[in-house]
C-alpha cells in the first residue's frame, strides 16, 4: 500500500467497516463490486486522492469488514445504511458516490434514496438492480449472461463449488471476465482470494440472494436520481450488455453523461485506469446549474 494511503475503521449500522483513504477535500466514496474489495480501486485512490478525500471501503461481508451471517443481513436497505453511516462518521454532509458492479448498484440506490447526501453520482458497468431484473425477464441474451445469478440463489452449492480445489473456480472468474488478462497475475489473484475466501465469499453471494428474496420496492424503483451523473461503460463486458444503458437517461432527472470504452470489459477501472480517471476528473470539474 502506498505510503500516504491510510487504513481506517468505523462502526456503522452495527458493523465494523474497514476502509483505505487518501487525500483531502470533498469526500469521494468508492464502492467495489463482486468478487472484489477495496483493492479494485488501487489505480484510482492515488490519482483521485490528489483532488479529493478518497475513501474506498470493504463493503459489508468483504475482506476486513464484519461478516454477519444470514441472507437477511444483505438487504439493499441495510447496505445503504452502511454507506450512510460511513459518510456521516467521516464528518461529511454529502459525498461523491462512485460504484462499480455491485457497488454501482448500491450507488444508484443511494443516490435515489439520499439525494441530499449525494454530491455527484458516478457508476461503472452496472445498472440499477430493478433494470437488470426486468431486462433478464425479457431479454434472452442478458438472461444467458446472468445465469450465474440464478446459480447463486441455491443454498451452499455456490460456496462449495467456487471454493473447491483451492478456490479454482473463483480464481478463474477474474481472468474469464478480463480483456487484459495480464492484469490478473498470480500475485494479484492471490490477494483477491485472501480477501474473498470463506466466509467472505458467502457474504458476497448473499447480496445476490437478498436482491431476489427482498426485491427493491416499487416506490423505490420509481425514484429518480437528482444529481449530475456520469456512467462509464466498458463495452466488452461479458456479464452486462451495453443495451442496459438505454434506460439510464429515464432514471436521472439531472445532467447526465455516459462514456463508452469499446475495447474494455467489466473490470473497467482496472483495465483502463488512466482513461477512467480522466473521465471522472473531467466530469467533476464541470459546473452544473
Amino acid at each position: 500500500m502506498a505510503d500516504n494511503w491510510v487504513d481506517g475503521y468505523t462502526f456503522t449500522n452495527n458493523i465494523r467497516m474497514h476502509y483505505v483513504t487518501n487525500g483531502e477535500g470533498r469526500l469521494m466514496v468508492l464502492l467495489h463490486g463482486f468478487p472484489e474489495f477495496w483493492y479494485s480501486w488501487r489505480f484510482q485512490i492515488g490519482a483521485l486522492g490528489q483532488h479529493f478525500k478518497v475513501v474506498a471501503p470493504d463493503l459489508r461481508g468483504y475482506n476486513e469488514t464484519d461478516k454477519p451471517e444470514g441472507v437477511e443481513n444483505y438487504k439493499i436497505e441495510i447496505l445503504l445504511q452502511d454507506i450512510l453511516g460511513l459518510i456521516k462518521n467521516l464528518g461529511a454532509e454529502k459525498a461523491i458516490v462512485v460504484g462499480h458492479d455491485w457497488g454501482g448498484a448500491l450507488a444508484w440506490e443511494f443516490a435515489k434514496s439520499f439525494p441530499e447526501m449525494t454530491d455527484r453520482l458516478i457508476v461503472l458497468n452496472c445498472p440499477p438492480i430493478s433494470v437488470l431484473q426486468e431486462e433478464i425477464a425479457k431479454n434472452k441474451v442478458q438472461a444467458r449472461r446472468s445465469q450465474y445469478i440464478f446459480f447463486f440463489q441455491q443454498p451452499q452449492i455456490p460456496e462449495q463449488t467456487m471454493s473447491a480445489n483451492d478456490y479454482a473456480m473463483l480464481k478463474s472468474t477474474w481472468r474469464d471476465m478480463a480483456i487484459k488478462k495480464e492484469l490478473w497475475d498470480d500475485e494479484t489473484v492471490a490477494k483477491y482470494v485472501e480477501a474473498l475466501k470463506l466466509p467472505a465469499l458467502s457474504c458476497g453471494i448473499n447480496y445476490y440472494r437478498a436482491s431476489f428474496q427482498y426485491p427493491v420496492r416499487a416506490k423505490q424503483r420509481r425514484l429518480k436520481v437528482k444529481c449530475p451523473t456520469l456512467v462509464i461503460w466498458g463495452e466488452q463486458d461479458k456479464a452486462l450488455g451495453k443495451e442496459l444503458t438505454q434506460y439510464f437517461p429515464e432514471i436521472v432527472d439531472a445532467p447526465y453523461t455516459i462514456k463508452f470504452i469499446p475495447e474494455i470489459g467489466h473490470w473497467v477501472q482496472q483495465e483502463a485506469p488512466e482513461l477512467v480517471n480522466s473521465y471522472i476528473l473531467e466530469f467533476l470539474q464541470k459546473g452544473f446549474p
